[in-house]
């Protein structure tokens, strides 16, 4: 089979899973002809996505989330407004999407959460099938569990979610664990895709935790709680971090972001604080380390993730950084939470490969499916 990856390019996440499908799927004996990655505009592709994707890549320009400098908050309204005044570029972008799909004949398209992909499919209705991969379609299960009292959120985000979903004939949410799939929403489970790498490390338990924020305003609060606990050590990665290693005193050290020593780091640690990306909780899982889940404020995903999360065991959701509640949790988590992860990860390959086997294979019924409605809570 032949594959054309189409990726959000915000964050780590989805740019990480489609590097472990491309692995799965080559490994498999198939090709992925190219990517098309969705860039912020005057954003650069990651390094690390350049330098691992074993395929050719381009860009395109997509929207970008808007974030308060003083507050770190999701400014939601200038989200908008910011992408109103770019149209013109997001239909340039679904037009290069469309000729990139005509150009490689792709027997399945892959979607990682890139919107322009769903619309693309909205008004130029590509032959090839499409496949939607992400944490985020979980939020069309049963038994998702939504942050309470916010509605509005709630329809938005599953607004989102069912956008990005246009066209597919396959809709897979990754899962922190096993649940069963809800074929009345075409949503099949399946275990995340994460990096080969993890497989290859031996978990420690060190006096130190280990904490991780996408946003580098929130040092402020991860400062606060240092100075409650000024004893407990804390290897701090943020993007605002300049050095390598910067001793800021005995039990605090900043360093600058680089997946590699995060991972060892992760490895050695004995627990995670990080804003609820869904690959740090997993990665921290597979680690078998408890986590405390902080979402930015105002992101809904996020908030999402940290539920879901606590759901499956992780470790704790919390608004801030609570040591407190953390330090209390701590004696609560499982290690069976590790052993049932690895489990449920070991099936991911297989898994994946038939769920694209099913979307390659003609069926008199498949084509009605990519023209119906992805049903939400």
């Amino acid at each position: 089979m032949r594959f054309l990856f189409v990726i959000q390019g915000e964050g780590r996440g989805h740019l990480t899973q489609a590097i472990s499908l491309a692995q799965i799927v080559q490994a498999a004996g198939h090709t992925v002809a190219t990517a098309v990655v969705g860039l912020a505009p005057g954003r650069p592709i990651p390094a690390f996505f350049a330098e691992q994707f074993p395929a050719p890549h381009t860009t395109i320009t997509t929207p970008a989330m808007v974030y308060c400098p003083n507050t770190n908050r999701l400014n939601v309204g200038a989200t908008v407004w910011q992408s109103l005044g770019k149209i013109g570029t997001f239909r340039q972008s679904m037009r290069q999407l469309n000729e990139a799909i005509e150009t490689h004949q792709p027997d399945v398209v892959v979607n990682f959460f890139e919107l322009l992909c769903g619309l693309t499919y909205a008004f130029y209705r590509p032959q090839a099938p499409v496949v939607s991969v992400a944490h985020q379609f979980m939020a069309l299960h049963p038994d998702f569990p939504f942050p309470a009292k916010k509605r509005a959120d709630k329809l938005s985000f599953l607004a989102l979610v069912r956008m990005n979903a246009i066209g597919s004939s396959e809709v897979l949410g990754l899962s922190f664990d096993q649940q069963p799939d809800a074929p009345d929403r075409r949503l099949r489970v399946v275990p995340p895709l994460l990096r080969q790498e993890l497989g290859k490390l031996k978990p420690t338990t060190e006096p130190f935790f280990l904490a991780y924020t996408t946003q580098p305003g929130l040092r402020s609060q991860v400062l606060a709680a240092h100075k409650q606990h000024p004893n407990q050590a804390i290897r701090y990665y943020h993007a605002g971090a300049a050095n390598a290693e910067q001793v800021v005193d005995e039990a605090f050290t900043e360093c600058k972001l680089d997946g590699q020593r995060y991972l060892t780091d992760m490895a050695r640690c004995s627990a995670v604080v990080t804003t609820a990306g869904f690959e740090s909780v997993c990665e921290a899982m597979y680690l078998g380390k408890p986590v405390l889940m902080m979402p930015q404020p105002n992101h809904y995903e996020q908030a999402c993730n940290a539920q879901d999360g606590q759901r499956a065991g992780a470790g704790l959701a919390a608004e801030s950084f609570d040591l407190d509640g953390f330090l209390n949790h701590l004696p609560t988590y499982s290690p069976a939470v590790q052993t049932n992860f690895h489990q449920w990860h070991s099936r991911v390959g297989g898994m994946f490969l038939a769920a694209l086997h099913r979307a390659a294979t003609p069926t008199s019924s498949k084509s009605s499916r990519r023209a119906g409605r992805v049903q939400t809570a």
